[in-house]
């Protein structure tokens, strides 16, 4: 009986063709070298539209490490994710970006970190991210600022999807049942005992950024609002703090007018008033339209993702 554990990297691959061979001979020469592992690759194709899907089919013919998972069609990166972790076999599961930003040589450390500390999971901390724009770096630090303000699930600062996981929190991880899945917050929710490790991120081996600023805006969005309803309640205090000052405004009027007669007020200061009122409740009513969006995308218990097809040669040791 095969003794040694089984280690599964989950990568997700969208568009990513011209890097695809230098992602393959980084990780496998990083893999070789930890002779007291086994390893799977899950290469998640998440709709690409170019060679990816193809490069990867021929890779797991000639790999049995590899299984390729074709979805249906583009799902984005967290449900592409999820798709990995449900589908990976491994005692220790590692997510792993397929541009090399997170150089394949943190699988051994994170590994051999494992391996010398009482914990489920190790995280892989970003400590220099000159490799990425000035706006990205000062979005990102905006990001998490503003996140773990408002959250009460924190998350930590400059922490991506890369780390390691026993197989119990992937099990946790499986059992919550979100459609729209902000998966850094969700690592945060199921807790476990936890370490750092630290890391410089890379600049992408080719291609460009799938993510534009308009997107990370809306995964900001995202994971803002799974995991803190704190910007509802705030527009519970605007509403109490200015009724509070209408009444005294309405009062200060009163005793102005008993007392020196009846003032009749500048229209521009009656239009900016109702103006910047209405602009308030409009911004109230598009961040409760936010919740209400999610719980209506919640509500159809739509799948994630779908699988149109899985790629993998028969000879590998699956464990159940």
């Amino acid at each position: 009986m095969n003794s040694k554990l089984l280690v599964s990297l989950v990568c997700p691959f969208y568009n990513e063709e011209m890097g695809i061979e230098a992602f393959y001979e980084a990780v496998t020469q990083e893999i070789t070298q930890l002779d007291g592992f086994e390893f799977e690759i899950i290469c998640v194709d998440d709709g690409s539209k170019d060679s990816t899907l193809k490069q990867l089919v021929e890779l797991s013919e000639n790999d049995a490490r590899i299984k390729v998972i074709e979805l249906s069609r583009n799902f984005g990166k967290e449900a592409a994710l999820t798709a990995g972790l449900d589908q990976a076999s491994g005692d220790l599961i590692i997510p792993l970006d397929s541009d090399l930003q997170d150089p394949p040589a943190l699988i051994g450390q994170l590994i051999h970190t494992w391996e010398a500390n009482d914990v489920d999971v190790v995280l892989a901390k970003r400590v220099d991210r000159q490799s990425d724009s000035l706006s990205k770096r000062l979005s990102a630090a905006a990001f998490y600022d503003t996140y773990n303000f408002l959250a009460h699930i924190k998350i930590p600062t400059n922490v991506g999807d890369c780390r390691l996981m026993t197989r119990i929190v992937v099990d946790a991880l499986k059992l919550l049942p979100e459609k729209q899945r902000f998966m850094k917050g969700l690592f945060a929710w199921v807790g476990f005992k936890t370490i750092t490790i630290e890391y410089v991120r890379q600049a992408r081996s080719s291609g460009n950024t799938k993510f534009s600023g308009w997107k990370l805006w809306n995964f900001a969005l995202e994971g803002i609002t799974s995991f803190s309803s704190l910007p509802l309640r705030v527009w519970t205090y605007l509403g109490v703090t200015g009724a509070f000052i209408t009444v005294l405004y309405g009062l200060f009027i009163l005793i102005r007018t008993l007392i020196f007669g009846v003032d009749l007020p500048g229209y521009p200061s009656l239009f900016v008033a109702v103006l910047f009122l209405g602009s308030v409740q409009l911004i109230g009513i598009g961040v409760l339209g936010e919740y209400i969006g999610r719980t209506y995308m919640e509500a159809k218990c739509r799948p994630t993702y779908l699988i149109r097809k899985t790629y993998r040669r028969e000879s590998f040791r699956v464990v159940p």
